[in-house]
Formats: structure tokens, C-alpha cells, sequence
């Protein structure tokens, strides 16, 4: 018999609606719908969540490691499954496994580990490089950044589509016959560590780049003379944006600006790095953050939820709107309309988190994270 589970006693969190006195229906790893506490059918085992917030599971589309796995740094499935598993744990039930600026031959072996690892909660592999621009690399190596071409894209992604999902260019160096191949194969592009002026980014996103990625970081700045990448996204009416709510990559003022700016186009990212001593990528856990061995900063130290926090404490943004900037708008670019939200027939990834922000319980495909 499948198992059909209700969660009562809730504030539930889905897309644009909010509901009290009612109950999250899942059968097996489904949802099955949004009910009258008091219109729960038969054969539904309660779970009282005591006055505790349900929202879709957390999705984040950029992410590097958790704890002490750096993915690029340990190559291995078992790596992969730590991370998955520590996500979990932390409400994330959707991620995009990400890579830094490395060598293609490092990305193919990355894809291949990936590949075997056949990942649960892992939606597939972010390459963020090496088709960037030097002038704004920020933590990745100048020497293994160049310029793409059809031939070196097709020599990663040829046959991998499935796990290459996301790429990451700056877009005044790359030609518009490797944004179509990328776009051909189904690779979300999204601009960053670039120096791309107003004019360039604009033409990018009219031709094929959608995204921007962790807004403000690595790139053109906001100049009242060139506005550059941040306002050519601001001004687009299409394109969206990650943006690191950390207070660390971005002050927290500058979210509030590019919320008001971008409204649903903004989402949430981690950009999260792990404590990491080995290869190019060595990490230093830094109280809050992480830099690279020069002080160069790296990566952030959020989780998810804290990011939703932060938007919520610090940045004045109400909470299911936060809680849409994790969920709904970053399943929307990335295509998965049955992730994201808590609608009958999406996948029943669940997160039950407190008033203070801590985590109290996760479902993911309808079973408890333990």
C-alpha cells in the first residue's frame, strides 16, 4: 500500500497562496493536495508540525560542496552523496552541482564521477567556466580561463545533456554560434565574471542568455555613465538573476535595490564552498565566509534557508515572497514546474522549518530526511 502521510497544524507556503487550518496531502513521493484540516480523507496518517511553516523543499541552482566535500576536490560519488545528504538535512531538496574554472579534461572526469553517482537530490552539473573574462575572475585561476568555441563546448557536453545543465559565460566573449549550440543542447546560460558593458549584456540577453549569475559579484559595475551587466539585467524584462544574500558578496542594501528592481526575476543562490585545502581551490573558512588563501573572497557559508532568513531579517522582504526567491522562481528558469511548489502532482519535497528559522522536518520524494 502506498503510503499516504498529512501534515496538519501548519502555516503551508505554496506559490502564491498561504494557508492556515488546512493539510498538505502526500501519497507516496507525490503531493497530493491542499485540504480543509477538517476534509482529510481516510488511510492519511497525521504528522502535527505544531505551528511550524511548510514550504516546497529549497532549490539552489549554484552550489560547490558542503562541510569538508568540495566536489571538484574529491571527484568521487561518495562526495557527491555526503553533499546530497548534508543538503538535505538543511532543507535543500533540489541542487545544481557546480564547478569552478578547471581544465575540460577535470570537467569530463567531473561528469563522468556524476554520471555513476546517479544523485538523487542533485539535478545535474553547473560549469561555471572557464569561458569567463580574466578582467573579472575573482577567485578562478587567469591561466585556465579561455575563450569558448563550438569545438571545446561539444568536447564537454556532446552526449551529456543530461547532466550538464547550466553554464556559466561571459557573454562579450563569447560568440553567438556557441550561445546557440549551448541553447540547442538545452544548457541553461547565465552571464557573470564578465566586463560586459550595457550594450553587450543587452544583445546577450536578447539572443539567447536568460540568466545572470550571483548578481553584482565579478562583474561590470554599476557606473552612472555604463551601467554595464547589473543594469542591463535591471532593465530587461526577461532576464533573471542569482544573487548571494549573505551580507558578505552582497550588502544587504544592494538586495534590497535589485528587489525592487528585478521583482520575481531575482532568486536565490548559496554559492556555498566547503573547507578545502588540496588543488586550485583551497578554501579557508573565514567565521562567516570563505577565502581563498590570498584573502581573495570565495565562496559563501549559507545554507538556503538562511539566505530566506536573511531576506526576511535583514533585507525587509516578506517571507513567502523569500520563500518564492528559493523555491518557485529558480524552478521556473530552470524548467521544472514539478518542483518549486506544493500543487497536486508535484514531487512531494517538503520543508517544515520553525518561527526561528530551524530546520524541524524534510520529506523528500514523500519520505523523512533522517
Amino acid at each position: 500500500m502506498k503510503h499516504k502521510l498529512a501534515l496538519i497544524n501548519g502555516k503551508i507556503f505554496t506559490e502564491y497562496q498561504i494557508f492556515d487550518q488546512h493539510a498538505l496531502l502526500i501519497d507516496s513521493d507525490r503531493i497530493a493536495g491542499i485540504v480543509a484540516q477538517d476534509d482529510i480523507p481516510e488511510m492519511f496518517e497525521l504528522l502535527d508540525v505544531k505551528g511550524a511553516n511548510i514550504c516546497p523543499g529549497l532549490i539552489d541552482l549554484q552550489i560547490y560542496g558542503t562541510g569538508e566535500d568540495l566536489f571538484s576536490a574529491e571527484l568521487t560519488a561518495e562526495s557527491i552523496h555526503r553533499i546530497e545528504h548534508n543538503l538535505l538535512k538543511q532543507g535543500c531538496t533540489s541542487f545544481v552541482l557546480t564547478l569552478a574554472t578547471n581544465t575540460l579534461e577535470l570537467f569530463q572526469e567531473a561528469i563522468g564521477v556524476f554520471e555513476r553517482a546517479n544523485p538523487r537530490v542533485a539535478l545535474g552539473l553547473h560549469l561555471e567556466g572557464p569561458f569567463l573574462n580574466a578582467a573579472k575572475r575573482g577567485a578562478h585561476p587567469a591561466e585556465l580561463i579561455q575563450r569558448a568555441t563550438v569545438d571545446l563546448l561539444a568536447s564537454v557536453i556532446e552526449g551529456k545533456e543530461e547532466i550538464v545543465k547550466m553554464m556559466t559565460i561571459a557573454p562579450e566573449l563569447t560568440e553567438q554560434d556557441c550561445i546557440d549550440y549551448l541553447n540547442e543542447k538545452g544548457v541553461l546560460i547565465t552571464a557573470g565574471h564578465s566586463a560586459a558593458t550595457y550594450q553587450e549584456a543587452t544583445h546577450a540577453f536578447n539572443h539567447g542568455v536568460p540568466a545572470v549569475t550571483h548578481l553584482w559579484n565579478a562583474m561590470s559595475p554599476l557606473h552612472h555613465r555604463d551601467v554595464g551587466l547589473p543594469g542591463a539585467a535591471f532593465n530587461h524584462d526577461e532576464v533573471s538573476a542569482s544573487i548571494i544574500v549573505d551580507g558578505i558578496h552582497v550588502d544587504f542594501e544592494a538586495v534590497k535595490l535589485s528587489k525592487e528592481l528585478m521583482g520575481e526575476r531575482l532568486f536565490l543562490i548559496t554559492d556555498a564552498v566547503a573547507k578545502c585545502d588540496k588543488g586550485i581551490y583551497q578554501h579557508v573558512f573565514n567565521k562567516d565566509h570563505y577565502t581563498m588563501p590570498d584573502g581573495t573572497l570565495s565562496g559563501s557559508a549559507l545554507s538556503m534557508l538562511k539566505a530566506v532568513e536573511n531576506c526576511v531579517k535583514k533585507v525587509g522582504i516578506s517571507l513567502d515572497e523569500s520563500l518564492r526567491m528559493a523555491t518557485l522562481y529558480p524552478a521556473r528558469l530552470f524548467g521544472r514546474h514539478d518542483l518549486g511548489n506544493l500543487n497536486s502532482g508535484s514531487i512531494a519535497n517538503v520543508l517544515v522549518f520553525t518561527e526561528d528559522f530551524k530546520v524541524q522536518q524534510v520529506l523528500f520524494q514523500g519520505e523523512p530526511v533522517e
